[in-house]
C-alpha cells in the first residue's frame, strides 16, 4: 500500500482511538503520533522508482519538515510553559525531524537514520528516557533490514507500542502507547490488504497472512485504497456520531 493511504489511515486510526479507547482524549498532537506510527515500518523501505524521479523535491520536502519541526521545538520552548504539553511538542517536533530524515536516497536515508538513531539512543541514555533510546535503536536498525521483515510483525508492532507506554510514564500524556500502537498495527492490517501480505511471526513462521485485494501501484489499487479510506474514514465518523448520542 502507498505511503499515502498508510499516512490517511493512520490519522483516521487517530481521530477513532479517542471514541473508542475510555480515558484517551482527542487531541492534534495524539493525531500525529498515531499517523508517524502509521509510516514507522516502511523506514525498511528502499526509495521507490518514483522516489528516485523525484529525488530534486525530496530535498525541499525533507528540508520542509526539518524546518517545520525546528519551529514547533522553538515555539514550544517559547511560548509553552515546562510540563507535559511542552513535552508532547518536543515528541510531535522530533516525530517530524524523522519524517523528514526518512524521505532521502537510499544510502543517505540509511547513513541519516544510522545517525539520528544513534543520536536519540544516546540522549536518551543522558536524560534517562528509556523510551528515547529505544526509539533511536529502532530508527537506526529499521532501514538496515529487508522490506517487510523485522518491522512487519506482531514483535515490533509490541516494542513500538511499549516505546509508547514508557513515554507515557516520562511525558505525562495520557494515551501515548495506544495512539502509538494502534497507528503502528493500522499499517500492517493494511498490507495485509496486499498481494505480498505480512509475515506477522517472523521468524517462527515465515507465513504471510494477507487479502490479496490491492496491487500496490497499480489504477485498481489506487481506486480500492481510496475506498478504504473514504469507508475507514466513514466509520470513525460514524464511532463519533454515536458516542455523541449516547452521552
Amino acid at each position: 500500500m502507498r505511503g499515502s493511504s498508510h499516512l490517511a489511515i493512520g490519522l483516521i486510526t487517530g481521530v477513532g482511538i479517542a471514541a473508542v479507547v475510555p480515558d484517551v482524549r482527542l487531541s492534534l498532537p495524539g493525531i500525529a503520533l498515531t499517523g508517524f506510527s502509521a509510516l514507522a515500518p516502511d523506514l525498511d523501505h528502499p526509495n521507490s522508482r518514483l522516489s528516485k524521479r523525484m529525488g530534486f523535491m525530496q530535498n525541499y520536502v525533507r528540508w520542509a519538515f526539518a524546518a517545520a519541526a525546528a519551529l514547533l521545538g522553538v515555539y514550544a520552548y517559547l511560548n509553552l510553559p515546562p510540563g507535559p504539553n511542552q513535552r508532547v511538542a518536543f515528541t510531535a517536533a522530533l516525530s517530524m525531524f524523522l519524517i523528514g530524515m526518512a524521505m532521502q536516497n537510499q544510502s543517505a536515508r540509511k547513513l541519516a537514520l544510522l545517525f539520528t538513531g544513534v543520536a536519540a539512543v544516546l540522549a536518551g541514555l543522558y536524560w534517562q528516557f528509556l523510551w528515547l533510546s529505544l526509539l533511536g535503536a529502532f530508527v537506526a536498525a529499521a532501514p538496515f533490514t529487508s522490506h517487510r521483515s523485522f518491522t512487519h510483525t506482531i514483535w515490533a508492532a509490541a516494542l513500538w507500542t511499549y516505546i509508547g507506554y514508557l513515554a507515557n510514564k516520562d511525558l505525562g500524556w495520557h494515551g501515548v502507547a495506544a495512539y502509538a500502537g494502534a497507528g503502528y498495527m493500522s499499517h500492517l492490517l493494511a498490507d495485509t490488504l496486499t498481494k505480498s501480505g505480512v509475515r506477522y511471526f517472523l521468524p517462527l513462521s515465515d507465513t504471510s497472512l494477507k487479502v490479496p485485494i490491492i496491487s500496490t501501484g497499480s489504477a485498481t489499487g489506487n481506486v480500492i485504497e481510496l475506498g478504504i479510506c473514504a469507508g475507514y474514514g466513514l466509520l470513525v465518523a460514524i464511532l463519533w456520531w454515536q458516542r455523541y448520542n449516547l452521552t
